[in-house]
């Protein structure tokens, strides 16, 4: 019974680092839900399953190609998967990435604790850091921990959306909204969503394939945090659809769903952005820790201290215009990576 209970608790820790890992800011916001999916109208809801399929799939094998492969950092599984020529060189652009991405969610913590809740921006960016640098000392432990108190509290908040929802008389219109765009498009959207998603969480996921050694634990965990990613997508989806094509113009458009529940809710909402942005971060700072230990001769702490130094140099500007350039770039990319991923491992569940 304790036994049964201690792997059962492995599998939840698994399945929300999982989704901690996949799920971030652009979620929380509803622009990556809009931009991916709702915006193709009914087909939408196919994606998200087809989405959902590769989370499942191939977050699993992933995992456990780390387990098998020993691989201590996703540089490694390049190698394997890649080639040490092809693998080094997606690892460094992957790099750059994770810096863009890590030094992005700095800046968009400043501004949620700067717009949201009142204080200076330069409070929001350095109590950001000070609390990831606590956490990420920690190693894969302290991103498990924190990814399974911040995960029940984003199932909580899309609950929240879903149900809020389901009073209005557009419910139904994730059913029925049209679709604008070439079939190629509409098919290639959830294709670069997962391939993105995927190829970016290996900083996290190949290190907890290597934390687990159990593979049932891993297998399962893995089944289920795919399987909330796409549930979540879908109750973001059926949300954001009941007000379109109104919804299209807010930046940020989950925050005009949840402005109905009132004040204290929008305070939870609040939070529950930053602890979205806050397990980006520490995943993408994490990643590049483990593959930059492995080509600079810097101990662990001062290695950490000079990622977060240069990801708050880069917040003061901001790096939007690279990133708009980078994130196609290598979400087409990925979906090479992931076509390669398909051919190798197996899972037993």
């Amino acid at each position: 019974m304790c036994c049964g209970l201690r792997k059962f608790g492995q599998i939840l820790q698994v399945a929300f680092t999982y989704v901690g890992t996949i799920v971030g800011a652009g979620f929380a916001s509803g622009q990556e839900i809009l931009q991916f999916f709702t915006r193709y109208g009914w087909p939408a809801a196919f994606s998200i399953a087809l989405a959902a399929f590769l989370f499942i799939w191939l977050g699993t094998k992933l995992m456990l190609l780390a387990r098998d492969t020993g691989a201590g950092s996703h540089e490694e599984l390049n190698r394997y998967l890649l080639g040490p020529r092809f693998g080094r060189v997606f690892s460094l652009f992957q790099l750059a990435v994770l810096l863009g991405t890590s030094t992005v969610m700095i800046a968009g913590a400043g501004s949620l604790f700067q717009e949201q809740l009142g204080f200076h921006y330069q409070t929001g960016l350095l109590l950001t850091l000070f609390l990831g640098y606590g956490v990420l000392r920690k190693g894969m432990s302290g991103i498990v921990r924190v990814n399974t108190i911040v995960v029940p509290f984003m199932l909580l908040y899309v609950v929240l959306v879903f149900l809020g929802t389901q009073r209005l008389s557009t419910a139904g219109n994730w059913l029925v909204l049209p679709n604008e765009y070439p079939l190629l498009k509409t098919a290639l959207a959830p294709l670069l969503y997962a391939a993105f998603n995927l190829a970016t969480a290996q900083a996290v996921l190949v290190p907890l394939g290597a934390a687990f050694p159990d593979r049932k634990v891993l297998a399962r965990g893995g089944v289920l945090g795919g399987l909330l990613v796409g549930l979540m997508l879908l109750a973001g989806h059926i949300a954001l659809a009941a007000r379109m094509p109104e919804i299209r113009q807010y930046e940020i458009p989950m925050a005009q769903l949840i402005s109905q529940f009132g004040p204290l809710v929008q305070l939870i909402y609040t939070l529950v952005i930053f602890g979205e942005i806050f397990t980006t971060f520490v995943a993408g700072v994490f990643g590049l820790t483990l593959q930059l230990q492995q080509h600079l001769r810097l101990r662990e702490p001062l290695l950490l201290l000079v990622l977060l130094a240069v990801c708050y140099a880069g917040a003061q500007f901001g790096f939007s215009s690279l990133l708009s350039l980078l994130y196609p770039l290598f979400g087409a990319l990925s979906l090479g990576w992931i076509g390669l991923l398909m051919r190798r491992g197996s899972i037993p569940i």
